[in-house]
């Protein structure tokens, strides 16, 4: 499976952005795609998750309630709209897929984007 980010930028404190995560490739069974960034001198830290279907959504404690991700399958694509930013946020997220969401939640990662920056100023 092949991914692919983008979306990032610049915003203040407090306000938005729509990162976007295209996939493409075969796979034997479905999958489950999701999130996870990476600030300078931190390591990967798991963001959100969500299943094949779209039924299923797990998210970090960090970003709960201001963090929203979705899934269209028929343009296989994966969106995590980003709400209420804080200057704590500001990282490289990367998309990635895995067997479960509990799997990528985990760490299990089958498959990476490339990273987009996300910078929230104070």
């Amino acid at each position: 499976v092949q991914l692919q980010a983008s979306g990032g930028g610049l915003v203040q404190e407090g306000g938005s952005l729509r990162l976007s995560c295209a996939h493409s490739g075969r796979s034997f069974s479905p999958y489950a795609l999701g999130w996870f960034r990476q600030a300078p001198g931190m390591e990967r830290e798991f963001v959100a998750a969500i299943d094949y279907e779209a039924v299923v959504t797990r998210y970090s404690d960090s970003v709960k309630g201001r963090f929203t991700i979705t899934r269209d399958n028929l343009k296989n694509t994966i969106t995590l709209q980003m709400n209420v930013l804080k200057p704590e946020d500001t990282a490289v997220y990367y998309c990635a897929s895995g067997p479960t969401t509990e799997s990528i939640k985990g760490g299990r990662v089958n498959s990476w984007g490339q990273g987009t920056q996300v910078t929230v100023s104070s």
